[in-house]
């Protein structure tokens, strides 16, 4: 199966990432890709994607990231609501203040 996912690149203390599509199989850091689809630079803010190429993948079956599937929300590439990221053992600041009302 087909993923788009995201791949750190770039130095130490100094975060970049690509989003590629990969084999679900294939580890993100093994460096066995099929295509670069973009790229997010996390100090800058920057997030880059080859649209048409994104949107080829997905009508051909390719499966999203939950935080590349957020990203693709945001700049309206895809429809739907944004998933949740955080971790699962570790409850949300508002599910805590909402247990002790």
């Amino acid at each position: 199966m087909l993923k788009i996912r995201l791949q750190r690149i770039g130095r130490k203390n100094d975060p970049a990432f690509r989003v590629l599509l990969t084999d679900s199989k294939n580890s993100a850091k093994s460096g066995k890709f099929i295509e670069i689809l973009g790229s997010y630079n996390l100090k800058k803010g920057e997030v880059l994607f080859k649209q048409e190429r994104v949107a080829y993948w997905i009508s051909q079956g390719a499966q999203v990231s939950d935080t590349v599937h957020n990203f693709l929300v945001h700049q309206k590439l895809i429809p739907g609501k944004k998933k949740n990221v955080l971790s699962k053992k570790t409850p949300t600041k508002a599910r805590k203040e909402l247990k002790k009302a």
